[in-house]
C-alpha cells in the first residue's frame, strides 16, 4: 500500500519566482508523515509525543521539478524497510504532470525519559508493527 494525500501550493508555499521554496518541501514531507500515523496507522503524533517520538535521521531529497501556486500535489509514502525501532520510507511529490519531489527518509522510533533529557530508540510496539506492514512495497 502506499499512503496518499493532496496539498494546494498556497502563497505560504511559494518564493518570489511562484514555485515551491524548497524548505517548505520539507514541511509537507513532516506533515504527509504526521498524517500517516495519525490517519492510516491510528497513531498521532499529538498521543505519541507524550513520551515517545520518531525524528528523522536521514533524508536524501530530489527536486525534480517546481511546483507552483494553485496546483494541486498528491504526496505519497511508503516503507521500503522496517526494523526493529525504525524505517526507511520512500516519498514522492507529483503534480498534473510532472514529479516535482521524491527521496527516502528515515525515522526513528525513540522513547523520552521522563525528565525529557534522555532520548534512546525503543522498538515499534507490535500493534503499531502490524498497521506499518501493510505499507512495505518492493518498488512503486
Amino acid at each position: 500500500m502506499v499512503f496518499e494525500k493532496e496539498e494546494k501550493i498556497r502563497f505560504q508555499h511559494i518564493d518570489k519566482a511562484g514555485i515551491v521554496f524548497y524548505p517548505r518541501f520539507l514541511e509537507m514531507l513532516n506533515a504527509t508523515v504526521e498524517d500517516w500515523f495519525e490517519e492510516a496507522l491510528d497513531y498521532s503524533f499529538a498521543q505519541m509525543h507524550d513520551d515517545a517520538g520518531i525524528p528523522t535521521v536521514d533524508l536524501h531529497v530530489q527536486f525534480k521539478s517546481p511546483a507552483r501556486l494553485g496546483e494541486i500535489i498528491t504526496k505519497r509514502l511508503w516503507v521500503i524497510k522496517l526494523g526493529n525501532s525504525s524505517m526507511r520510507c520512500g516519498f514522492q511529490f507529483k503534480n498534473q504532470s510532472d514529479i516535482c519531489l521524491e527521496g527516502e527518509v528515515s525515522l526513528v522510533n525513540v522513547g523520552i525519559s521522563e525528565d525529557r533529557k534522555a532520548i534512546a530508540p525503543q522498538p515499534f510496539s507490535e500493534s503499531i508493527r502490524a498497521k506499518i506492514k501493510p505499507y512495505i512495497a518492493n518498488g512503486v
